[in-house]
């Protein structure tokens, strides 16, 4: 599937959106940021800055992402997830910001919950290979 260049932009502002609500930015985080960052074309310079600056960068906008499409919407929300749980402790604004990009995107409820207990209740840790995105653009 070819992502449109507008939501291969938002889908790593939003990753970078999820890592910064908690403000901290544990190695796990990063490690995701960089392998999906770079499987989206984005240049190592660019997203290195980026998270150098990421917990100082006021200029963020945090409003919830639309998505051209559900697939894209509904990959992101995944990544998202393992993103929130990768540092084993997933805050209330990471979890509420997801729930209402979820909702922006008319991903089902129902959807969303099975996601969200299968990795609150995952001990395991995840490839860089397991992210959904890569499931999508191959």
């Amino acid at each position: 599937m070819e992502i449109p260049v507008k939501d291969k932009s938002s889908y790593l502002k939003g990753l970078l959106i999820v890592a910064k609500k908690d403000k901290q930015l544990a190695d796990s985080e990063k490690k995701i940021i960089r392998g999906i960052a770079e499987k989206l074309g984005f240049a190592p310079d660019f997203y290195e800055d980026v998270l150098k600056d990421l917990l100082s960068n006021e200029y963020i906008i945090e409003d919830p992402i639309k998505f051209s499409n559900i697939k894209i919407a509904k990959s992101f929300i995944d990544d998202g997830l393992r993103l929130a749980y990768s540092d084993n402790k997933v805050s209330d604004v990471e979890m509420k910001w997801l729930v209402e990009t979820s909702k922006h995107n008319n991903i089902e409820e129902e959807w969303l919950n099975e996601k969200i207990e299968l990795y609150k209740n995952s001990s395991v840790s995840f490839s860089i290979s397991d992210f959904a995105l890569y499931s999508i653009i191959g």
